[in-house]
């Protein structure tokens, strides 16, 4: 699928991470996609963001949409022309913007549903929640913080920060289930900062079809305001 450059601000991205065991990740995804390791884990997510004045490149911001939006991911790699790449491969995408919803699989990559979000940020807090239209839930509590979980998978703020930028490139699924339709972000900054998370649900990854008991587990949060950005569309990749 092939889209123009779409470009706005990224308001507010909580990207949610946990680690997964590697056989349970390497079963779960489809070829050509293999898991990327940290420390012999997989390392999985959701990336809860807000999106302000997206539009195609060129256009004014007047023309631009708003939503909150989530996808759950998963960090890959795969083999392309004899090369290693990396990104993430993106299951299933979630929006309040009813147009998204339409136009996911058709005009955006990926099959999108529509979710009520409810969204509460203030003094540096914030708590964020969506139930899709088929009843798939997430919550978060977290606050901004200077720490760093030292149970995480990675050794530092600065390790995971990279980790995570080298992860611009993502697949989903296409609407019609024969290709994979492929995105990059490029972001014009990339700053994070540690989140403290003091209560997180997922009813994807709490799956134990998907992901048996003691298989998951919480990694870290992280948080980034006010990026602008723009998204490119990359080849699809059929499916194997």
């Amino acid at each position: 699928m092939k889209i123009p450059t779409i470009i706005g601000t990224i308001d507010r991205r909580i990207l949610i991470n946990y680690q997964v065991d590697k056989d349970v990740l390497t079963k779960y995804l489809p070829e050509p996609f293999r898991p990327k390791l940290v420390n012999d884990k997989g390392v999985v997510g959701i990336c809860l963001i807000r999106l302000k004045n997206i539009r195609p490149k060129g256009l004014p911001k007047t023309v631009g949409i708003s939503s909150e939006n989530g996808a759950h991911r998963i960090a890959v790699e795969w083999t392309e022309n004899g090369q290693t790449k990396q990104g993430v491969f993106i299951p299933r995408r979630d929006t309040s913007s009813k147009l998204n919803s339409l136009a996911g699989g058709r005009i955006f990559p990926g099959i999108h549903h529509l979710a009520d979000f409810s969204v509460n940020e203030e003094n540096g807090n914030y708590s964020v929640e969506f139930t899709s239209d088929d009843k798939t839930f997430l919550s978060i509590k977290a606050k901004e913080s200077t720490n760093w979980n030292k149970d995480s998978v990675f050794e530092s703020l600065e390790c995971a920060s990279d980790f995570f930028e080298k992860g611009a490139v993502s697949y989903s699924p296409d609407k019609i289930g024969e290709t994979f339709d492929g995105l990059e972000l490029k972001t014009y900054e990339w700053k994070v900062k540690p989140l403290t998370v003091s209560e997180v649900r997922s009813t994807f990854f709490e799956d134990e079809t998907i992901f048996p008991k003691g298989t998951v587990k919480f990694d870290n949060a992280l948080l980034m305001k006010s990026i602008e950005h723009e998204w490119k569309s990359l080849k699809e990749i059929k499916k194997h």
